[in-house]
C-alpha cells in the first residue's frame, strides 16, 4: 500500500497520523524542525505546544471544549491519550507538562513500524507522485509552502496574531502575598482544588499596573504585518488594555470566586492567576498574559504585580503572525482542496483555532485519508456532534450568496454556537420552564448529551463501500 504523506509534526500532523497507522495505513511524516525552525517554537519534538500548556475545559458535560475532549478520547486519539497520561493540576481544566507530552507523542510515532519520518522542508507543491497528503503545517506555515498553495488556489491567505505568555519559577513566586486556589475551589481530576496561584491587586495597584501596560515599549510592526488582526481569544494584554481600563478586570484577571487567606475579609479589585507549565511544578504559566512588550518591559512590569516582586522567568512572552486558508472557498467536506483533491489540510492553517481543536481537524482529516486508502468513503461526522460543527465551520460556515458576498472567515475555538439548536428546550422537573443561566446550562447539557450520544454510530459506522 502506498504511503500518506504528512507534512508537520504538529498536533494536527501528529494525530492524522495516528489514525491513519491505527487504520494499517502506513505514512511518511515530513517535519522541518530542526533543519529550519520558527519563531514560536523552541525543540525539535511533535506536537509541541507554544502558547500555553492547556487544553482548556476538561467538562463534557456543560462546556463544549470539554465535549470535544470526550469526542476525540471515543476516538482513540493519540492526543488525548497521552495529555492524559500527562496532566498537571490545572482545576476543571486539562493541562499538560509540555516537554513530557511532547515527548511521548515524538516516541510513539517515532517507533511506529508504518511511520517513517523525515526531517526537511517542503518548499513546493508535493510531487506528482504524492498521491494522498496532508498538509498540517499550522499557522507557522513556511512562506514558501504557503505561496505555492495560495497560486494554487489564487487566493489570498488571511493571517492574525498569536501572541505567547511569560513563564515563571515557582521558587521565585512570594507564597506570602499569593495562594494557591481554583475558582470556586474548582478541582481538575488530579488536581486539588488549589491548582491556580492567585496574586491580588487593590485597585490603586491594578491602575497603576494599567498605566504601565499601556505606556510600555512594544515590539513594533513590520511593514506587512500593520494590517493583520488580532485573534480575539489570543488578545495581547495591552491591546485588551488599550479596549477599556476595566477589560482585563473582566477578561483574565477577574477577581470572582476567590479568597484570599492572607486577608479573608479583603475583596481583591483584581487577581492574577498562574497555572502549573510542567508535572514537576516548578513552572507557572501567566494565565491570559500574552504579550507583545519587550523582554525587558515584561520583567519591569510583571514584577509590580504583588506576589511576583522578584519573579524569575524561565520564559517571556512573544508574538508570531499566524496564516491560515479561506476554507470555506477553498476545502471540500473532506478537508481537501477543491483545486488539487489530492491535497487534504488540518489544523489550524484550516481556520480552526486552539491544540484541541487542531488535534481534532488532525483526526479527522486522518481518518480521511485512510478510509480513501481503503477505497471508501467516509461520511461527515454529525453535526449535532462537536467534530461535525468544527468541521462545518470550517468548511461551510460562512459563505452567504452571491448578493451578498461572503462574510469574512475568522479562526474559531469549538462552542455551543457552532452546534444546531436543540429541537425543543430542556425543561426542568415536572416540566418546569427554566430562565436564564439556569436555562442555559440546561441547554448546553443537553446539547453535550447529544452530541456524545451521536458520536457513537458514527465512529462504528462511518465508512461505505465507494
Amino acid at each position: 500500500m502506498n504511503p500518506v504523506h504528512i507534512i508537520g509534526a504538529g498536533l494536527a500532523g501528529s494525530e492524522a497520523c495516528w489514525q491513519l497507522v491505527r487504520q494499517g495505513v502506513p505514512v511518511v511524516l515530513h517535519e522541518m524542525r530542526p533543519v529550519r525552525t520558527t519563531e514560536a517554537h523552541q525543540g525539535e519534538g511533535f506536537a509541541e505546544l507554544v502558547c500555553s500548556n492547556s487544553f482548556r475545559s476538561d467538562d463534557a458535560q456543560g462546556n463544549a471544549v470539554g465535549v470535544l475532549h470526550a469526542e476525540m478520547r471515543k476516538a482513540d486519539s493519540l492526543i488525548m491519550r497521552l495529555a492524559d497520561a500527562h496532566r498537571v493540576p490545572a482545576g476543571g481544566a486539562l493541562a499538560v507538562d509540555r516537554e513530557a507530552f511532547s515527548q511521548a507523542v515524538t516516541a510513539t510515532l517515532e517507533n511506529h513500524p508504518l511511520v517513517t519520518i523525515v526531517r526537511e522542508e517542503i518548499t513546493t507543491l508535493p510531487p506528482a507522485e504524492w498521491d494522498n497528503v496532508i498538509i498540517s503545517t499550522g499557522p507557522l506555515t513556511a512562506p514558501a509552502l504557503a505561496e505555492a498553495v495560495l497560486d494554487l488556489t489564487e487566493e489570498s491567505a488571511l493571517a492574525f496574531f498569536d501572541a505567547i505568555a511569560p513563564i515563571v519559577h515557582f521558587d521565585s513566586i512570594n507564597m506570602d502575598k499569593a495562594w494557591f486556589q481554583s475558582r470556586y475551589d474548582k478541582s481538575s481530576p488530579d488536581g486539588t482544588g488549589a491548582d491556580y496561584i492567585n496574586c491580588p491587586m487593590d485597585e490603586a495597584q491594578y491602575h497603576a499596573f494599567i498605566d504601565a501596560l499601556l505606556e510600555g515599549e512594544k515590539v513594533p510592526l513590520r511593514d506587512f504585518e500593520a494590517k493583520t488582526p488580532y485573534f480575539d481569544g489570543c488578545l495581547p494584554i495591552e491591546v485588551m488594555a488599550e479596549r477599556g481600563r476595566e477589560t482585563l478586570r473582566f477578561g483574565p484577571m477577574k477577581p470572582v470566586g476567590l479568597t484570599n487567606p492572607h486577608a479573608p475579609d479583603v475583596k481583591a479589585y483584581a487577581i492574577v492567576q498562574l497555572r502549573q507549565d510542567n508535572k514537576l511544578g516548578t513552572l507557572y504559566n501567566m494565565v491570559g498574559f500574552q504579550t507583545k512588550l519587550r523582554h525587558a518591559e515584561q520583567v519591569r512590569i510583571f514584577r509590580t504585580i504583588p506576589g511576583l516582586e522578584n519573579a524569575e522567568f524561565a520564559r517571556l512572552g512573544g508574538l508570531h503572525r499566524n496564516t491560515y486558508l479561506n476554507s470555506p472557498r477553498l476545502l471540500d467536506p473532506q478537508l481537501r482542496l477543491k483545486a488539487d483533491q489530492r491535497l487534504r489540510f488540518a489544523g489550524q492553517i484550516t481556520g480552526c483555532e486552539g491544540y484541541v481543536e487542531s488535534a481534532a481537524v488532525g483526526l479527522m482529516a486522518g481518518r480521511f485519508a485512510a478510509a480513501e486508502r481503503h477505497g471508501e468513503t467516509l461520511t461527515s461526522p454529525p453535526e449535532t456532534t462537536a467534530l461535525g460543527a468544527l468541521l462545518g465551520h470550517i468548511t461551510g460556515g460562512h459563505i452567504e450568496s452571491e448578493e451578498s458576498g461572503p462574510r469574512s472567515f475568522q479562526p474559531m475555538n469549538i462552542n455551543f454556537g457552532l452546534f444546531p439548536p436543540l429541537s425543543e428546550a430542556p425543561r426542568g422537573e415536572g416540566g418546569k420552564r427554566l430562565r436564564g443561566s439556569e436555562k442555559a446550562l440546561a441547554r448546553k447539557k443537553a446539547m453535550a448529551a447529544r452530541a456524545l450520544a451521536d458520536i457513537e454510530p458514527w465512529l462504528d459506522t462511518n465508512t461505505t463501500a465507494a
